[in-house]
């Protein structure tokens, strides 16, 4: 086997990337995200608290964390491409598993297991996508965000199935709707089972799956910050926005706008991506995605909380994007494994506090505003402190 080599060939790097980009298509905008859709139902159906509600995506936040800290050895065993193929069917089977059983043990299971397979899929994706993105050094950064805005295609597409078939079949529905989900990722996945995607020998002995702490440390921090501050409005925005008023229309609506919205990612951030100032891009996109997740603190006007969808969106997808510009920027190829997995760590303990914690909070003062207004602090502070990370001198 072979380090990531620049001079291979890809024909068609942004087909293959795209192709890619359905690892957390199906990983993150379905299988994690469609959560918040099914959740104002099944809470309503099982008679969940709002902390039991926010159990199921920490849980789901744990598998994640736990496969991160996995990924580079399990990429360094069985290669990029397995990893990203493997993991993404383990994610189909989760959603299969939660159409199954209303049981709370069951279904923790299944999002434990989604978050594990959704990160192996991430993190094998992301540093597949940057090797390709890397022989074309002149649109890397473009061909790079492609990636990171296929989960829009997820979000999009689960909030146009949810909403209506929890309107067509009535309350206690839930189950169905994640049945529809499985049936369409298990058409996602066949393009990730044809393609050439290669990279089941780019590494070998050379990656190194131990990283420096020390010079990220506050980087990390702000990333720590952007999990525990999005997830919970991922989580609970739909319960707003229901709470507020919103039918079908409304919910599909504001979920769909958060999908179209990362459409645009690659072209509303190229030139911030390609910033090579440290932790400056970050800084910019993680600010405009707390204003994002600031806007539903003034009210439930469905300008405002279209407005929130929009800017939430067009930024969420992007900060991901950053962090692995950030690692491309500022370390040899053969440490984008294991500098993508420390941050995916990072992000994964804080996605896996910010439900729970979240949920907790609305419990304890029965209004979702407050635990929202946490949310945007949270990501606010992060945008803060990226600004303090200094670029690295990278050792080829």
């Amino acid at each position: 086997m072979k380090s990531p080599d620049r001079s291979q060939s890809y024909p068609h790097p942004a087909r293959l990337i795209l192709i890619l980009s359905l690892a957390p298509t199906i990983g993150l905008g379905i299988g994690r995200f469609a959560y918040a859709l099914v959740l104002p139902d099944m809470r309503d159906s099982l008679s969940w608290s709002y902390s039991a509600a926010g159990f199921m995506n920490t849980i789901n936040a744990v598998g994640y964390l736990a496969g991160a800290l996995t990924a580079s050895p399990l990429i360094k065993r069985f290669g990029l491409s397995r990893s990203v193929v493997w993991g993404t069917a383990a994610c189909v089977a989760s959603l299969a598993l939660c159409a199954l059983t209303g049981n709370f043990v069951a279904l923790s299971f299944a999002r434990l297991l989604a978050g594990f397979a959704a990160a192996a899929g991430f993190v094998g994706g992301g540093a597949l996508a940057a090797t390709i993105a890397q022989t074309r050094p002149s649109r890397a950064n473009f061909l790079l965000s492609l990636f990171y805005a296929g989960p829009g295609v997820g979000i999009l597409a689960s909030g146009l199935i949810a909403p209506y078939t929890l309107q067509a079949f009535g309350p206690g529905s839930w189950w169905i709707v994640w049945w529809a989900l499985t049936a369409l990722s298990l058409i996602m996945i066949l393009p990730l089972w044809l393609a050439p995607l290669g990279g089941n020998g780019q590494f070998d002995s050379a990656v190194r799956v131990k990283f420096s702490v020390r010079p990220v440390l506050i980087y990390l921090f702000a990333y720590f910050l952007f999990g525990a501050g999005y997830i919970a409005y991922m989580t609970f925005m739909i319960a707003y926005v229901r709470d507020g008023g919103g039918g079908a229309s409304a919910q599909a609506t504001f979920w769909g706008l958060i999908g179209i919205s990362a459409f645009a990612t690659p072209w509303v951030w190229r030139r911030v991506l390609a910033l090579d100032r440290g932790g400056l891009a970050t800084t910019i996109i993680l600010g405009t995605n707390a204003i994002g997740a600031a806007l539903p603190i003034f009210g439930h006007s469905p300008i405002l909380l279209a407005i929130s969808a929009l800017v939430f969106g067009v930024a969420f997808f992007a900060v991901v994007g950053s962090t692995t510009a950030f690692v491309r920027l500022n370390y040899p190829p053969s440490e984008w494994p294991a500098g993508i997995a420390a941050l995916t760590i990072a992000f994964g303990i804080g996605q896996t506090l910010g439900p729970i914690a979240v949920g907790a909070i609305t419990d304890a003062v029965g209004s979702l505003s407050s635990a929202l207004n946490v949310s945007a602090a949270m990501l606010a502070l992060g945008a803060i402190l990226s600004a303090f990370q200094r670029k690295l001198t990278k050792i080829s």
